[in-house]
């Protein structure tokens, strides 16, 4: 039996329920389940608090040990974010360009660098061995909101983002019932958006705009939200501090004690601090300011090239081993899910 949900207030309510869209769904397995049933809780959430007392002991001599790789089968696009259920189901976001993008040349034309292009976003569902379950597409083709960010899971609804591929621009806020993938614009804003956490203890959203560079703090429970598509007003609007990486896909973990129950998330992400040169890391932030509480960098790369951290990622805690599980998808259109465990301290300092 699904749990409860968290309140809304009563216009917000109504206007999920009146506006709630079907997918275009591609359905490749049709005699099983989209997702395991019932829905399990939220890989990071579930054990927030031993994967912040680990965490915060990882460091740039780290040693992380290889689980097991998992290629997922068929074209990938660019993955931009990932769930993972219970390791039985892995969702991915990803957009598709029926137009490119054209750079305006080093021009800036209505606050933004390039022209909007046009495609459509998609969620796709994988299996334990990583072949297709579902493909869903959220938009209509030539939509130009079709860059869709990192994806958040509750327990309940996968939150994501429908936005243009520049800065500056605008962008939908949706929910998805992963046992559907029926989809629900709730929040139009005039700015790119990215990564999205949902904070289900204070029903509030966290969004990031293009590059990580402010975050915007959405409260569900209050009327600030006009009718879409109209244009919404956040709670607040918070400068990000440091410069290290990029976050690209983030994941709500919970108010921690570890950090005076503040509301905690954690963000993979990169840095191109040169040419050829890229960074990448992990950082548990303090959500409501975006102050990193703790950074370490991680440097492996795939089998293809690319820094782990280049995008999607999810985190859990491994009960029977007593350590945390991290889960990448850094490649392009033919993409592997690498599954690390962090396991010591290099004895070699640096």
């Amino acid at each position: 039996m699904k749990a409860s949900l968290p309140p809304l207030a009563a216009t917000a309510a109504c206007l999920l329920l009146a506006t709630t869209q079907a997918a275009n769904l591609t359905v490749f397995q049709p005699d099983v389940s989209f997702v395991p049933t019932p829905l399990p809780p939220p890989g990071p959430a579930a054990n927030f608090e031993q994967i912040i007392e680990q965490f915060t002991t990882l460091g740039r001599t780290t040693v992380w040990r290889s689980v097991k790789n998992i290629t997922l089968a068929g074209d990938t696009g660019e993955p931009e974010g990932m769930v993972v259920l219970d390791e039985q189901r892995y969702i991915t976001a990803r957009g598709d360009w029926t137009a490119p993008t054209v750079s305006y040349n080093g021009s800036i034309i209505n606050g933004t660098d390039r022209t909007p292009g046009a495609g459509y976003a998609h969620l796709e569902i994988y299996d334990a061995q990583g072949r297709r379950v579902v493909d869903a597409t959220l938009t209509e083709p030539n939509d130009i909101e079709y860059h869709i960010g990192g994806i958040d899971y509750d327990g309940h609804y996968i939150w994501a983002t429908l936005a243009q591929y520049r800065p500056n621009t605008t962008a939908t806020i949706v929910r998805v019932d992963p046992t559907t993938l029926e989809s629900t614009p709730l929040i139009h804003y005039a700015d790119h958006l990215g990564g999205i956490v949902h904070d289900i203890q204070r029903n509030r959203l966290a969004t990031l705009n293009w590059g990580a560079r402010n975050t915007s703090i959405w409260n569900l429970g209050a009327v600030n939200s006009a009718a879409y598509p109209a244009f919404s007003t956040p709670l607040a609007v918070v400068a990000n501090p440091t410069f290290f990486i990029d976050y690209q896909d983030c994941k709500f973990l919970g108010h921690s004690k570890h950090y005076d129950y503040r509301a905690v998330m954690v963000c993979s992400g990169v840095a191109t601090l040169a040419v050829n040169v890229t960074v990448g890391g992990l950082a548990l932030v303090d959500v409501e300011t975006m102050v990193p509480l703790y950074e370490v960098p991680v440097m492996m790369k795939s089998g293809l090239g690319a820094v782990m951290t280049q995008n999607p990622f999810d985190i859990a805690w491994n009960s029977a081993d007593e350590t945390m599980r991290v889960y990448f998808l850094p490649d392009q259109h033919n993409s592997t899910v690498y599954i690390y465990e962090p396991v010591r301290e290099s004895p070699y300092q640096y």
